[in-house]
């Protein structure tokens, strides 16, 4: 166990005899042929209500609330007015019995609390009909991923037809007679869905799909990995106020009706919007990197050119449990980003080769990196 923005959290699960105790390597494996529980209840959940609800949410993301269909969500970032980005997110339009039409916000729990205090703000110069309901430690969170995480969930709820169920779009699923909003998306690479659940059916939800053939139990390890291999962000390496989406990769999070002529401004458009329509705006691009030899090279390592002229610096990095290999994502200056490009890296002072190379590193159809 190992504190995670103030939640005791497993980084795997060790239960002596427990089909459950799998290493981070089978764990990683594990998802991507089978299925998987993640327990992510330390995310925090954001319900937005009132006639304004729509055009705030606009004002402080760069979702296209308005565009969405109908219970479908859609990443985005939420971004300062230098175009840095303070958290990603999960925006949802939804609806329910009870509150109607709304947005469903999730965001993460490192980034929670100066997330709240940041819409705070922005609702005291908004002042329109709008109303934030957080919903952190009254609601369980858990992710089932990989391939056979809809068998699952179809067995569990047979009048469920997932199968018209897109990537990304969510409805409302009974389990052990609660009324729960599953999200079909993930942060692994694989298709999955994620359960949220009444903080009074939780541990009836949790035992429930822990106790399906399929199922393992995956902690945060495995849930790194995974998202690694799949050339997924995460905030505070490859995401911080200082780095744009652009810079990032993510210009795709801010949809067409978000640029020219938006009917809401978002926080930051000015500096986002230049930084589209012209690129030598920002000199640096995150990138993959696979090292030919030595150990991992992880945040922090330096990358070089043949010549030894610092061109960027890794984020993240790690051995791929699927490829068996070292993978890295990390910023690097243009045109030292384009792939096929023959680098180094510097780990304990020695340097090892490296090339640029495409990610997601493990083939995934669900995941834009």
């Amino acid at each position: 166990m190992v504190d995670f923005a103030g939640y005791a959290m497993p980084v795997q699960y060790e239960a002596k005899g427990s089909k459950h105790a799998l290493s981070i390597i089978d764990s990683t494996k594990w998802t991507r042929e089978s299925a998987s529980l993640f327990d992510v209840s330390h995310m925090c959940s954001i319900r937005w209500t009132g006639k304004d609800a729509f055009d705030f949410v606009e004002r402080v993301t760069t979702a296209d609330v308005y565009g969405l269909p109908a219970m479908t969500g859609s990443l985005s970032v939420i971004t300062n007015e230098r175009g840095g980005v303070i958290d990603d997110t999960l925006v949802t339009k939804c609806s329910s019995k009870e509150h109607g039409e709304h947005v469903y916000q999730v965001v993460n729990a490192g980034c929670a609390p100066k997330d709240l205090k940041h819409f705070e703000e922005q609702l005291g110069k908004f002042g329109g009909d709008v109303k934030m309901e957080v919903m952190w430690d009254n609601r369980g969170l858990f992710a089932i991923q990989g391939p056979k995480a809809a068998e699952v969930l179809q067995r569990l709820s047979p009048s469920t037809d997932l199968k018209s169920v897109p990537f990304g779009q969510c409805f409302w699923m009974t389990l052990e007679g609660a009324e729960c909003l599953v999200s079909r998306c993930g942060y692994t690479g694989e298709d999955g869905f994620e359960v949220f659940v009444p903080g009074s059916a939780a541990v009836p939800v949790w035992q429930l799909l822990t106790s399906q053939a399929e199922v393992r139990l995956a902690g945060l390890g495995a849930r790194d990995s995974l998202r690694l291999e799949a050339g997924l962000c995460l905030y505070g390496h490859e995401l911080d106020e200082d780095t744009s989406p652009c810079e990032a990769g993510l210009s795709w999070v801010i949809p067409k009706a978000r640029r020219d002529g938006a009917k809401n401004k978002f926080i930051g458009s000015d500096e986002i919007l230049a930084q589209l329509s012209d690129k030598s705006r920002y000199k640096r691009l995150r990138a993959g990197l696979m090292p030919a030899s030595g150990p991992p090279a992880r945040e922090g390592a330096e990358i070089e050119t043949l010549d030894e002229q610092v061109v960027g610096k890794v984020t993240s990095g790690s051995m791929s449990p699927c490829l068996k290999k070292n993978i890295s994502i990390g910023y690097i200056n243009k045109p030292h980003n384009k792939q096929g490009t023959d680098l180094q890296v510097v780990v304990r002072g020695k340097r090892h080769p490296a090339k640029v190379v495409k990610m997601p590193f493990v083939p995934t159809k669900y995941y834009k990196p």
